[in-house]
């Protein structure tokens, strides 16, 4: 709602000339309701002015401010009264101020000096305020006073905002452009505590009192205890309208409520969704790194197994080839042994040794004969090849 507030605010700048309102403070596109009858309360002593009642608006709907009697500022000072102004799209609530001269408020009769143009309730002289008793509810022992009639020369109503349907059809005179241009002073600090304690009763809801709020105007500001006045009566009857648009607002907040509800359940699920998706990324990154753990040790693992089955094959290896290198020796040391015995069969018998020829007996000698020659030596033997 504040939002639309905002854009309604904005068009209603752009489209309403910069002489024709002073402030804008809040914008709705609800009639406000009519102002309702009352009567003045005494004023509390010299110094005070008169400051109307007025709707207000807030979270509830309207709400009304009661009039009260408030010390003015400074010297010389003159009240002039906010007032609803319709912009085009909606009304436009343009604050009051305190300044030397009572400027436009909207054409809107507020009573009590206030007939929709200027200020006839009383004048500043040499310090000291003087109060028109004929509009004013003052005690004449305790304050300057003076009796002048005031002709009211607008329609007497109890509409309480200027232009739109059913509005006042009022514009700023040369008086007040001149006034719109003097500096002005914002509202005191009581007036602001006056209108908060105000917002927070809800007996002064339009939507409650129907028009005609219990406490209507007050002695001093924010004193809604003593010295209280209640309204008369409604400025005119309460329409169903206002139930309509009161209903209408509190769709509009069931709407902002359910729409920021549902951002927060959007907002609970994102972050459900975002640990959801955190989670699966650390479950995704513990599993790919125990992936890779696991692939680092089977890799790890099948290396020293080769590396043991390498070094196991190598010994082994190395054993078979030397025993298979001893047994090549043997064979052919086998083999060498092998051929010699087959050179050796192929070698010729060894002849054997002649064996010298047996001699004969000797005969007996007759006569003995010449002495022999000697005997020759035997020759040696002959060796068979190969043979020892």
């Amino acid at each position: 709602m504040r939002i639309i507030r905002l854009l309604l605010l904005t068009l209603l700048i752009l489209a309403i000339p910069a002489g024709s309102f002073a402030q804008f403070a809040v914008s709705v596109m609800i009639v406000p309701p009519p102002l309702p009858v009352y009567v003045q309360p005494m004023a509390p002593g010299g110094g005070y002015l008169w400051t109307p009642g007025y709707w207000a608006y807030g979270d509830e709907g309207y709400f009304w401010v009661p009039g009260t009697w408030v010390m003015a500022p400074a010297v010389g000072l003159l009240w002039t009264p906010g007032y609803w102004g319709w912009g085009g799209n909606a009304y436009a609530w343009n604050a009051g101020y305190w300044g030397p001269h009572v400027g436009f408020y909207g054409g809107v009769n507020y009573g009590y000096g206030y007939g929709g143009v200027g200020y006839q309730g009383g004048y500043w002289n040499h310090g000291s305020f003087n109060y028109n008793r004929s509009v004013n509810n003052v005690n004449v022992t305790n304050v300057h006073v003076y009796n002048k009639t005031v002709i009211n020369n607008t329609t007497i109503n109890h509409v309480s905002y200027n232009g739109g349907t059913g509005g006042i059809n009022a514009r700023p005179n040369a008086t007040e452009q001149v006034a719109a241009r003097d500096r002005h002073t914002s509202p005191t600090t009581m007036q602001t505590q006056h209108v908060h304690a105000a917002s927070t009763n809800q007996e002064l809801r339009a939507s409650v009192n129907h028009g005609r709020p219990s406490i209507a105007a007050t002695a001093k500001p924010g004193e809604f205890n003593r010295g209280v006045v209640p309204a008369k009566q409604a400025g005119g009857p309460y329409k169903a309208v206002e139930n309509t648009n009161a209903a209408t607002h509190a769709n509009a907040n069931k709407a902002a409520a359910n729409n920021a509800t549902a951002t927060r359940a959007n907002e609970n699920r994102a972050a459900t969704t975002r640990s959801t998706e955190n989670k699966a990324a650390a479950n995704n990154a513990t599993a790919m790194r125990a992936n890779e753990n696991k692939a680092a040790e089977n890799r790890a693992a099948t290396t020293r197994a080769n590396e043991s089955k390498a070094a196991a094959n190598n010994p082994t290896a190395t054993r078979a080839t030397g025993n298979k290198a001893t047994e090549n020796n043997a064979a052919t040391h086998s083999n060498e042994n092998k051929a010699a015995k087959q050179r050796a069969a192929q070698q010729p018998a060894a002849r054997p040794a002649t064996a010298a020829h047996a001699q004969p007996a000797p005969r007996p000698q007759t006569a003995p004969r010449p002495a022999a020659h000697p005997e020759g030596a035997p020759r040696p033997e002959k060796k068979a090849p190969g043979g020892k």
